[in-house]
């Protein structure tokens, strides 16, 4: 089967709609992350300098300066990875999954196979079903589209000498377990694990996805490959104040209680849902976003653009298809308001 890959939630979002199909918090920027931006543009003539804003998000980790890549957004870091590792034998992508990876890999001359998780089992991640001889993974935690957390242990067991492991945490923190400090089942502070990278994106909480700006973290003797592929002065200033910014110990916090909060809504959205008539949620959500079934899905989107709403379909993730769709978390209001139309959409379908 035929996937889009180049196909993203923006594309389903059009004037007058609701945004529920990308996963990008909209809330006003906190002053602590838009005075720092503003006032670097009074230092566009200079070129970018990144030091500053490496050692930061290094601190942030408990990193290296030496382990930390900044990039124009988390998808740049796929296509580094993709054209610095040409040759890694058997290279995997675990499905669902964000379609970047596969994409820059197969622009990039890899021939990719696919490891799908399946519905039934909750798109848990199961480590056996990768092969021993890969020498790189992808795989998503939480995974976009499904917003199924794996357990870092099991995340783990996929790392071995000789492979490199990319995992992409671009919705760790909006992550949250009660009685749990900081992020759980992230594993960007683990530095005993051969082959690993890590990828981040400061997109999806602080609204920063015109700006581009995201990171990677990995083996000192990696990390120059990588950046030998990165153009010249690839972050921009601005991006540069953001990263410096939101690794603060402000910025961690409120991330923490953005997460909290989030929690609530993401409950009350799949609270809401599973009371929808023929609608199935996807395994246990864990991040900013949920993926439910539904027969029909494809004209159920439709005719939800027509009473205003943009979903994400879901077609055009490997391991899904056509009667699946993805849903943004929204403030309770807005999420009444949607799970109402689709209840009305549902019931009225011959």
């Amino acid at each position: 089967m035929t996937f889009d890959l180049g196909h993203h939630g923006d594309t389903e979002v059009g004037a007058g709609l609701i945004d529920l199909a990308v996963n990008v918090r909209h809330q006003p920027m906190p002053g602590w992350l838009a005075d720092p931006i503003a006032e670097s543009l009074s230092r566009l003539s200079a070129y970018p300098d990144g030091s500053a804003a490496t050692a930061a998000v290094a601190a942030r980790h408990r990193r290296d300066p030496a382990e930390v890549l900044l990039t124009a957004g988390a998808a740049q870091a796929f296509v580094l990875l993709a054209q610095a590792l040409r040759g890694a034998n058997h290279p995997i992508v675990v499905h669902p999954q964000f379609t970047e990876p596969e994409a820059a890999l197969i622009n990039a001359g890899h021939h990719v196979d696919r490891v799908l998780l399946r519905a039934e089992d909750g798109f848990r991640l199961d480590p056996a079903l990768v092969p021993e001889d890969s020498e790189l993974v992808f795989v998503g935690n939480p995974t976009n589209p499904t917003s199924v957390l794996h357990p870092a242990e099991d995340v783990a067991k996929l790392a071995r000498p000789g492979r490199v492991l990319v995992v992409d945490e671009a919705f760790a923190d909006t992550t949250y377990r009660p009685g749990v400090a900081g992020e759980p089942e992230s594993l960007a502070e683990r530095r005993d694990l051969p082959g690993l990278v890590v990828l981040r994106s400061l997109t999806k909480t602080w609204g920063l996805a015109g700006l581009r700006i995201g990171y990677l973290l990995g083996p000192a003797e990696l990390l120059p490959r990588l950046a030998a592929a990165q153009p010249l002065w690839a972050v921009s200033t601005p991006a540069l104040a953001a990263a410096t910014a939101c690794a603060s110990p402000v910025a961690v916090a409120a991330e923490r209680e953005i997460a909290i909060e989030m929690a609530a809504e993401r409950a009350h959205l799949v609270d809401r849902l599973r009371h929808v008539p023929s609608v199935t949620v996807a395994g246990e959500p864990a991040s900013a976003f949920v993926s439910v079934r539904v027969p029909g899905a494809d004209q159920i989107r439709l005719e939800l653009r027509k009473r205003g709403y943009a979903v994400r379909r879901g077609d055009t993730f490997p391991g899904l298809g056509p009667q699946w769709l993805r849903i943004a978390v929204r403030d309770t209001a807005t999420t009444d308001g949607f799970v109402q139309t689709l209840t009305e959409v549902i019931e009225e379908r011959p």
